[in-house]
């Protein structure tokens, strides 16, 4: 071979041309190595002299003038043999945290080490790494990403295990110096932690940031091992989950695609990242945003992620269930087209967890009875807020047209009952359901109906569902018997408590089963004459409601003016002529015909009834 020829080498497969000065130019070489990414041809003497694998390998080509040694498996390849070769001829190089790794692999492969030459290429390379890359967390990250391409060797060679325990522990090391420092002396003259800075001595998250998912694994468990705070950890967690997860546009703009092209398009990767980030999430609650948590469920979904991690997302949501907002619970399906928009049954799940939590706290409170029972509680306030998240959530779902009524009743019925002190959110609710699903029979309808405890409807909403046609008439009918008996029970607390208190008729309310006497059609019949009249009723309650209270209003007004008793007798004779719940006064059943005032009155309210 000429000195034209070994200028030109080495050379790599695709012809890229590499610096050859090192390479003895005068004397032409006796062997060719070939390794993967380039082809070297060079001497065996300086080879063989510090490498015991070269030695033995020459030893099989003694006859030979000219050998060719394969070296398919080489770590590294073209690249960390030149550093190679270059040491074995003598010339200087720098060992940097981007080839130390290398370095170490190469020598441990080529069997560089102080049984065949003093002061080897693996003994420098391991002191560097141990003296020098080791103090530094930013070179411990570089080398461990220079070891994505050098394994299983360099985990072998506890490469990978030394930087990751480095890692680590100046994490750590850091903290403690930043809680140090934020120690501060009361004007008492006791030490005090003052307020942390955010993020405070964690600059190390953005540095893990670029490592891959199985490292970011192993260091992030090394750090939880070693006491770093979990809200650092958490903080590392969300910064990786927004690097890695929005790689992939198609995984959050999924309209117009199927979930089958979404998975297909983010392969495994993405699945990976998901399952490694959840297993990694720290025990305590509130470190991570809850929007978080929603946001690797919603991703655990779509990408098909394990059972297992998707029911510890749903228990650690469930868990803090009264801090989420609407948007949250909205999931969006992507089972099949003729599903529903929404993913019910995940919700369902997460509302389960949160009841089981929710009991398993009044179980461990060593408290009395009458404090368990007290609505102050902090469960009792959280069961408050999820039930009108709940009823919310119903509202919105309802008007999917594929939402089975199975489906709907599960979600109302997965809070216990004291949950919801006011119905108003739930009457909604099932009102918006059942105009969106007008096909349901009766018997679903009552069903549905049954959820609702018109007792704790308010007044407006109590008098919207007394003329809702959507309703079932039966449960029309309690709306107007509550509403009646709310009426009652005001005028009744208003009279004055030297007056008796009128006697109440007794109503009875229709429970909407069959009279076996009677036809389907007398009964339809017997219910709307009772509808009718309840319906009268209410109204003129209502009417001498106000007339009571204008005449108290006036009794004021006397009472600032004169004082007298003889104002009181008066009054009280007054009050006393005033016709309660359709009764009369004696003077006026004497009457043969009503006042042309009852008449106008009677009138206005059949007209508006009918």
């Amino acid at each position: 071979m000429d000195r034209t020829d070994r200028q030109q080498l080495p050379l790599s497969k695709n012809s890229r041309q590499r610096s050859n000065e090192w390479i003895f130019r005068d004397v032409p070489s006796d062997i060719t190595l070939e390794v993967p990414g380039g082809t070297f041809a060079l001497h065996k003497f300086p080879l063989v002299s510090r490498s015991g694998r070269l030695r033995k390998l020459v030893a099989d080509y003694r006859d030979s003038d000219i050998s060719k040694i394969e070296l398919p498996n080489l770590p590294g390849g073209a690249e960390s043999f030149e550093l190679a070769a270059k040491f074995c001829y003598g010339n200087n190089f720098e060992i940097t945290p981007a080839n130390v790794a290398q370095l170490c692999c190469v020598s441990d492969y080529l069997e560089m080490t102080e049984n065949y030459s003093k002061d080897s290429l693996g003994s420098r390379a391991e002191e560097y790494l141990d003296s020098v890359v080791c103090k530094n967390l930013e070179m411990c990250v570089e080398v461990l990403k220079q070891c994505e391409n050098l394994l299983p060797l360099a985990d072998e060679l506890k490469i990978v295990g030394r930087c990751i325990d480095a890692i680590a522990s100046k994490a750590c090391v850091e903290q403690i110096a930043s809680s140090f420092s934020r120690l501060e002396y009361s004007s008492s003259g006791r030490l005090n932690l003052s307020r942390p800075v955010k993020c405070e001595g964690d600059w190390w998250i953005e540095d893990l940031s670029v490592l891959r998912v199985d490292f970011y694994q192993r260091v992030i468990s090394a750090m939880k091992c070693r006491g770093v705070r979990p809200e650092s950890v958490g903080a590392s967690l969300i910064n990786y989950a927004e690097k890695e997860l929005t790689k992939k546009a198609s995984l959050w703009n999924a309209s117009g695609q199927t979930r089958t092209d979404i998975i297909a398009g983010s392969g495994s990767h993405e699945r990976t990242v998901v399952e490694t980030i959840v297993s990694l999430l720290p025990v305590e609650k509130l470190v991570v945003p809850l929007s978080f948590l929603f946001g690797l469920l919603r991703s655990a979904i779509l990408l098909d992620c394990s059972v297992a991690c998707r029911l510890d997302l749903e228990r650690r949501i469930g868990s803090q269930l009264d801090m989420a907002t609407l948007d949250d619970l909205l999931i969006p399906s992507f089972r099949h087209a003729g599903d529903t928009l929404f993913d019910v049954d995940t919700v369902h799940r997460i509302l389960v967890n949160f009841c089981q939590q929710d009991d398993s706290e009044e179980e461990l409170e060593d408290v009395s009875v009458f404090e368990s029972d007290s609505p102050q509680s902090p469960s009792q306030g959280a069961l408050f807020k999820v039930s009108k998240l709940v009823d919310n959530y119903l509202a919105e779902i309802a008007p999917d047209a594929n939402l089975k009524l199975n489906k709907f009743l599960v979600i109302a019925e997965a809070l216990p009952a004291h949950a919801r002190t006011i119905h108003d959110a739930l009457y909604r609710a099932i009102d918006v359901y059942l105009k969106a699903h007008q096909g349901l029979s009766d018997a679903d309808k009552r069903k549905l109906c049954k959820m609702i405890d018109f007792q704790k409807l308010s007044q407006e909403a109590g008098a919207h569902a007394a003329q809702n046609e959507r309703l079932p008439l039966q449960s029309i009918v309690q709306v107007l018997y509550f509403e009646q008996l709310r009426l009652r029970n005001a005028l009744g607390c208003s009279l004055p408590e030297e007056e008796p208190k009128p006697m109440f008729h007794s109503w009875r309310v229709n429970s909407g089963a069959l009279s076996a006497s009677m036809s389907p059609k007398d009964n339809y019949a017997s219910l709307r004459r009772e509808n009718r009249e309840l319906k009268l009723e209410l109204a003129r309650m209502r009417m001498r409601l106000n007339d009571l209270e204008k005449d108290h209003v006036c009794m004021k007004r006397t009472m600032q003016k004169s004082g007298s008793r003889k104002f009181m007798s008066s009054f009280s004779k007054k009050l006393g002529k005033l016709s309660f719940f359709g009764h009369s006064s004696s003077r006026e059943s004497s009457s043969p015909t009503p006042s042309r005032q009852s008449q106008r009155t009677d009138s206005k309210v059949t007209d508006r009834t009918y």
